[in-house]
């Protein structure tokens, strides 16, 4: 009933451009030729992280990563027309746009995701009342039913955070230490059948982080600290935008 009425609102023209949709793609709310802007995320890059490799010597970006979080990847540059479309589905009140931005990522290379659960980044209540959804899992869902792979929110976030977007790298680390946590044992959640607390510890199984925006991947490294003290042994995360990230020399 939801995304039913989320059809009728949807805007007949493109969100970026302003073009008219025609009949056969009216579902879309970012068209053809937006998309085709979007710049791939394209290696060389770091093995683990995905950024761009360093001119001189190892990654600094992810050397302070948890153990777990052994892979991040992100479908595009967050230049104009991608940024147009994040913001949209964050504060555009157009949740439906999360499937043009999970076909961005269907293509993104993680190891083990076969066999994963996608987890989505949390948002805090105060955020999530105000927007109506949490757009990371609006993107989780959307990539899932094209992954073939369940959704599960493992976990949640304990206390309210400032927006990342206007922070330092240093700020973000301190904005979001400690901002989350497994949800607890008897929240009755399973994945293939089993208990949060016997999947988590499966060594056979990876967890699938999903958000919206990479900038230093301070909000996924919190997240799968999170998960690496519930457990988790191989955390990976996906985004659809990566943001230039500042200079740490």
């Amino acid at each position: 009933m939801r995304e039913a009425l989320e059809q009728l609102l949807l805007p007949a023209e493109c969100l970026v451009c302003r073009a008219l949709f025609s009949f056969p793609t009216s579902r879309r709310v970012v068209c053809d030729i937006c998309r085709h802007r979007w710049r791939p995320v394209q290696p060389p890059w770091c093995r683990r992280c995905g950024q761009p490799e360093p001119h001189f010597g190892p990654c600094r970006l992810c050397a302070d990563w948890p153990a777990a979080l052994q892979a991040a990847r992100s479908a595009v540059w967050l230049d104009a027309s991608a940024r147009a479309a994040v913001h949209a589905l964050k504060y555009g009140g157009l949740p439906r746009i999360a499937e043009d931005l999970a076909e961005a990522m269907v293509r993104l290379e993680v190891p083990g995701r076969e066999a994963a659960c996608l987890v989505p980044i949390p948002l805090g209540r105060a955020r999530e009342r105000h927007r109506g959804y949490n757009q990371s899992e609006r993107l989780a869902r959307a990539l899932g039913r094209r992954w073939g792979r369940p959704v599960v929110p493992l976990l949640i976030r304990t206390r309210e955070t400032k927006t990342q977007t206007a922070l330092t790298p240093a700020a973000r680390l301190a904005n979001v230490a400690g901002a989350f946590q497994l949800r607890i044992g008897d929240c009755g959640l399973r994945i293939h059948g089993e208990h949060v607390e016997s999947a988590i510890r499966n060594p056979k199984s990876a967890i699938v982080l999903v958000d919206d925006v990479f900038t230093t991947g301070a909000t996924l490294a919190e997240a799968a600290r999170a998960l690496e003290r519930a457990g988790a042994d191989t955390v990976l995360a996906v985004t659809f935008g990566r943001a230039v990230v500042p200079d740490f020399t």
